[in-house]
């Protein structure tokens, strides 16, 4: 079986720099408002935060949409909806790995509010990435391979 066509590095950059900006512009107000940080705090941990998701998106969403056309054979805008809510679950997974260390030594919080502040961040991050990926695929659809 043929892999399908992936997406180029270009429209990769795009996807990825339109997701964490947008990303941190709707969740960060969310977020000040339920840990009661400061909203200026929050917007700069969200930032450095998103730059650690956007270097595992790439990798992450690439990885993904290589494994799931070689055993699928479809492009990753054909991608069934079960199959996109274990790819946003699975991205947010690997993150919280990432990040839960950044926001205990951020805010200060101890291990358990850290941990349940990024639970609610990937939670929060999760159904964004659901809804902004399959906006994402029907704005930018993959070309079909000729």
């Amino acid at each position: 079986m043929n892999s399908p066509p992936l997406r180029s590095l270009p429209d990769r950059i795009r996807q990825v720099i339109l997701f964490e900006l947008v990303g941190v512009f709707l969740i960060t107000p969310l977020f000040a408002l339920a840990s009661g940080e400061p909203l200026l705090k929050s917007a700069g941990l969200l930032a450095f935060i998103s730059l650690i998701a956007a270097l595992w998106n790439a990798a992450y969403c690439t990885g993904f949409d290589w494994l799931e056309g070689r055993l699928s054979g479809r492009r990753a805008d054909q991608r069934p909806q079960l199959l996109r809510l274990a790819h946003a679950l699975g991205f947010e997974g690997g993150l919280l790995i990432f990040s839960l260390p950044v926001i205990m030594a951020w805010t200060g919080m101890d291990f358990w509010t850290a941990l349940a502040a990024d639970i609610g961040l990937a939670l929060t991050y999760a159904g964004y990435a659901y809804l902004f990926n399959l906006a994402y695929d029907r704005i930018f659809p993959i070309p079909a391979a000729d």
